[in-house]
């Protein structure tokens, strides 16, 4: 049983679980779909390609890798677009880390800002899904430098169920979904007043 439970689905989430790439690319993929249903997106890639490894994404023609991306079911509700930034992320992970996305968060023993920073330099990470990452990383992932959870902020906290970083199975997949909903009513409410 994979240690990740992200999608729900245990061959999905093996994948996140053992390729730090395919986790990177599920994370950028979760914007306007379900969490399931990004975090699923990696996992599709790899069966229509027989893999899923940074140089080989890099290196597709960007036509067919939007193809790809798009047969049903797609990667994401927008998979032409999405298709563009995880070959730009792919190329990024080349270019810098050697084809190695891990290498993101152990090059050179980065502390919590410095990991923080080099995730805002990734396409679709701004402020926001680089400390969910950072907190995905620290609590679920093992990788824990020092000030991880400060740099996190509140998502970094223990004990949350706010994130992506808090679900560790159905229950708390849940109580995270609970929490976005009332997030989005009181801003809802907020922006009628």
């Amino acid at each position: 049983m994979p240690k990740l439970q992200l999608v729900q689905e245990t061959a999905a989430d093996a994948l996140l679980d053992s390729n730090p790439f395919a986790l990177l690319v599920g994370m950028l993929l979760d914007q306007q779909v379900p969490m399931e249903t990004a975090f699923a997106g990696p996992k599709k890639i790899a069966d229509r390609m027989g893999g899923i490894d940074p140089a080989e994404i890099a290196d597709y023609d960007p036509d067919k890798f939007a193809a790809l991306c798009s047969e049903k079911p797609a990667i994401h509700r927008f998979p032409g677009s999405m298709a563009k930034r995880i070959q730009t992320l792919a190329q990024i992970i080349v270019d810098r880390y050697d084809g190695d996305a891990a290498a993101l968060w152990t090059a050179g023993d980065p502390d919590g800002n410095e990991v923080l920073r080099r995730l805002k330099a990734l396409p679709g990470f701004g402020e926001q899904k680089a400390r969910i990452f950072l907190a995905l990383l620290g609590k679920q992932y093992g990788v824990t430098p020092t000030g991880w959870r400060s740099a996190a902020g509140e998502f970094g906290k223990a004990g949350t169920h706010i994130s992506v970083a808090d679900i560790v199975d159905a229950e708390s997949l849940g109580r995270v979904r609970s929490y976005k909903k009332q997030m989005k009513a009181e801003a809802k409410g907020k922006a009628a007043t």
